[in-house]
């Protein structure tokens, strides 16, 4: 181990559970990143987003949206 990580390691030991639970799931979500999966959702952002201000679609309040989903997934 790097002298680096060492002090990095006690440095992240010494912080509460609650912390070292959140830096863990940055650390695991920062390894789990698929750049062509994140452009593709990128891409289907921009197109949604274009379909909303052109009128192609209507958006729905998050009200409704939520109450449809429980709607169609009861359980």
């Amino acid at each position: 181990m790097s002298p680096t990580l060492e002090v990095v390691q006690a440095q992240v030991m010494s912080l509460s559970k609650e912390d070292r639970s959140r830096l863990l799931e940055r650390l695991v979500a920062s390894l789990d990143v698929d750049a062509e999966a994140e452009e593709e959702w990128e891409q289907l952002a921009a197109q949604r987003e274009a379909e909303l201000d052109s009128g192609a679609v209507v958006g729905l309040p998050l009200e409704e949206a939520m109450a449809q989903l429980r709607a169609r997934f009861q359980g």
